[in-house]
Protein backbone atom coordinates (compact mmCIF):
# COMPACT_ATOMS: atom_id res chain seq x y z
CA UNK A 1 0.00 0.00 0.00
CA UNK A 2 1.71 3.71 -1.39
CA UNK A 3 1.48 6.02 1.36
CA UNK A 4 -0.75 9.16 1.17
CA UNK A 5 0.27 12.22 1.57
CA UNK A 6 -1.84 14.95 -0.22
CA UNK A 7 -0.59 18.78 0.74
CA UNK A 8 -1.55 21.78 0.41
CA UNK A 9 1.20 24.01 -0.73
CA UNK A 10 -0.65 27.17 -1.53
CA UNK A 11 -1.27 27.57 2.46
CA UNK A 12 2.09 28.10 3.58
CA UNK A 13 2.47 31.11 0.82
CA UNK A 14 -0.64 32.88 1.64
CA UNK A 15 -0.72 32.51 5.30
CA UNK A 16 1.85 32.31 8.04
CA UNK A 17 0.98 28.94 9.56
CA UNK A 18 1.01 29.58 13.58
CA UNK A 19 -0.34 26.16 15.50
CA UNK A 20 -1.10 22.89 13.73
CA UNK A 21 -3.84 20.44 15.27
CA UNK A 22 -4.67 16.62 13.51
CA UNK A 23 -8.05 16.04 13.20
CA UNK A 24 -10.01 13.36 12.08
CA UNK A 25 -12.68 13.43 9.36
CA UNK A 26 -15.72 11.51 8.68
CA UNK A 27 -15.87 10.39 5.19
CA UNK A 28 -18.49 8.20 3.20
CA UNK A 29 -17.11 4.44 1.67
CA UNK A 30 -16.63 6.39 -1.78
CA UNK A 31 -14.62 9.64 -0.57
CA UNK A 32 -12.14 7.27 1.29
CA UNK A 33 -11.24 4.94 -2.04
CA UNK A 34 -10.73 8.18 -3.70
CA UNK A 35 -8.30 9.24 -1.04
CA UNK A 36 -6.53 6.13 -1.14
CA UNK A 37 -6.11 6.76 -5.06
CA UNK A 38 -4.49 9.98 -4.22
CA UNK A 39 -7.76 11.98 -5.75
CA UNK A 40 -8.29 14.77 -3.21
CA UNK A 41 -7.34 18.42 -3.78
CA UNK A 42 -6.77 20.98 -0.47
CA UNK A 43 -5.69 24.17 -2.46
CA UNK A 44 -8.98 26.20 -1.99
CA UNK A 45 -9.99 24.58 1.26
CA UNK A 46 -10.83 26.15 4.52
CA UNK A 47 -12.24 25.30 8.05
CA UNK A 48 -14.70 27.47 9.88
CA UNK A 49 -17.05 26.49 12.44
CA UNK A 50 -21.30 25.76 12.52
CA UNK A 51 -22.97 25.45 16.09
CA UNK A 52 -20.02 24.62 18.21
CA UNK A 53 -18.50 21.90 15.35
CA UNK A 54 -15.66 22.52 12.69
CA UNK A 55 -16.28 21.86 8.96
CA UNK A 56 -13.74 21.81 6.38
CA UNK A 57 -15.46 23.17 2.98
CA UNK A 58 -14.32 23.15 -0.46
CA UNK A 59 -12.50 20.14 0.02
CA UNK A 60 -12.32 18.32 -3.25
CA UNK A 61 -12.31 14.71 -3.12
CA UNK A 62 -13.02 13.62 -6.35
CA UNK A 63 -15.66 10.77 -7.06
CA UNK A 64 -14.79 7.23 -7.01
CA UNK A 65 -14.26 5.79 -10.78
CA UNK A 66 -16.22 2.68 -9.74
CA UNK A 67 -18.88 4.13 -7.49
CA UNK A 68 -22.31 3.46 -7.97
CA UNK A 69 -25.03 6.06 -7.64
CA UNK A 70 -23.96 5.84 -4.34
CA UNK A 71 -20.96 7.87 -5.42
CA UNK A 72 -20.20 11.23 -2.82
CA UNK A 73 -20.49 14.90 -4.32
CA UNK A 74 -16.54 16.18 -4.63
CA UNK A 75 -17.21 19.50 -2.43
CA UNK A 76 -19.55 18.83 0.22
CA UNK A 77 -18.69 19.82 3.52
CA UNK A 78 -16.87 17.32 5.88
CA UNK A 79 -17.28 17.21 9.88
CA UNK A 80 -13.95 17.57 11.38
CA UNK A 81 -13.35 15.63 15.10
CA UNK A 82 -11.23 17.22 17.30
CA UNK A 83 -11.83 17.01 21.27
CA UNK A 84 -14.39 19.26 22.79
CA UNK A 85 -11.08 21.70 24.29
CA UNK A 86 -9.04 21.45 20.89
CA UNK A 87 -12.70 22.94 19.57
CA UNK A 88 -13.22 25.26 22.28
CA UNK A 89 -9.45 26.98 21.95
CA UNK A 90 -9.57 27.24 18.12
CA UNK A 91 -12.87 28.99 18.32
CA UNK A 92 -11.53 31.22 20.96
CA UNK A 93 -9.01 32.39 18.72
CA UNK A 94 -10.45 32.52 15.41
CA UNK A 95 -12.31 35.31 17.44
CA UNK A 96 -9.08 37.17 16.81
CA UNK A 97 -8.83 39.69 14.22
CA UNK A 98 -7.16 38.15 10.86
CA UNK A 99 -7.19 34.13 11.78
CA UNK A 100 -7.93 31.08 10.21
CA UNK A 101 -8.06 27.56 9.86
CA UNK A 102 -6.69 25.94 6.90
CA UNK A 103 -6.14 22.37 6.06
CA UNK A 104 -1.78 21.94 5.43
CA UNK A 105 -2.41 18.15 4.64
CA UNK A 106 -4.38 15.34 4.29
CA UNK A 107 -2.82 11.56 5.03
CA UNK A 108 -3.85 8.11 5.74
CA UNK A 109 -2.47 7.32 9.45
CA UNK A 110 -0.78 3.83 10.17
CA UNK A 111 -4.88 2.43 11.24
CA UNK A 112 -5.57 3.06 7.80
CA UNK A 113 -7.45 6.44 8.93
CA UNK A 114 -7.81 9.48 7.04
CA UNK A 115 -6.42 12.65 9.07
CA UNK A 116 -6.55 16.40 8.02
CA UNK A 117 -3.57 18.41 9.22
CA UNK A 118 -4.79 21.94 10.19
CA UNK A 119 -3.79 24.74 11.36
CA UNK A 120 -4.40 28.40 12.60
CA UNK A 121 -2.99 30.62 10.36
CA UNK A 122 -2.36 34.31 10.00
CA UNK A 123 -2.90 35.88 5.82
CA UNK A 124 0.57 37.41 4.83
CA UNK A 125 0.51 40.89 3.35
CA UNK A 126 2.11 41.07 -0.03
CA UNK A 127 6.00 42.14 0.94
CA UNK A 128 5.81 39.02 2.92
CA UNK A 129 4.95 36.88 0.41
CA UNK A 130 7.60 38.84 -2.16
CA UNK A 131 10.53 38.21 0.75
CA UNK A 132 9.76 34.28 1.02
CA UNK A 133 9.88 33.83 -2.73
CA UNK A 134 13.39 36.22 -2.02
CA UNK A 135 14.71 33.53 0.29
CA UNK A 136 13.86 30.84 -1.36
CA UNK A 137 15.46 32.02 -4.84
CA UNK A 138 18.72 32.88 -2.70
CA UNK A 139 18.62 29.37 -1.17
CA UNK A 140 18.19 27.66 -4.55
CA UNK A 141 21.25 29.97 -6.10
CA UNK A 142 23.52 29.13 -2.88
CA UNK A 143 22.74 25.16 -2.95
CA UNK A 144 23.73 25.84 -6.78
CA UNK A 145 27.06 27.08 -5.83
CA UNK A 146 28.11 24.85 -3.31
CA UNK A 147 27.06 21.85 -6.02
CA UNK A 148 29.75 23.86 -8.56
Amino acid sequence: MKNINIKNKKASFEFELLDFYTAGIILTGTEIKSIRHGKANLSDSYCVFEQNELFVKNLHISEYTYGTHYNHEPKRDRKLLLNRQELNKLDKKLKEKGLTIVPVRLFIDDKGLAKLEIALAKGKKIYDKRQDLKKKDDKREMDRMNKI
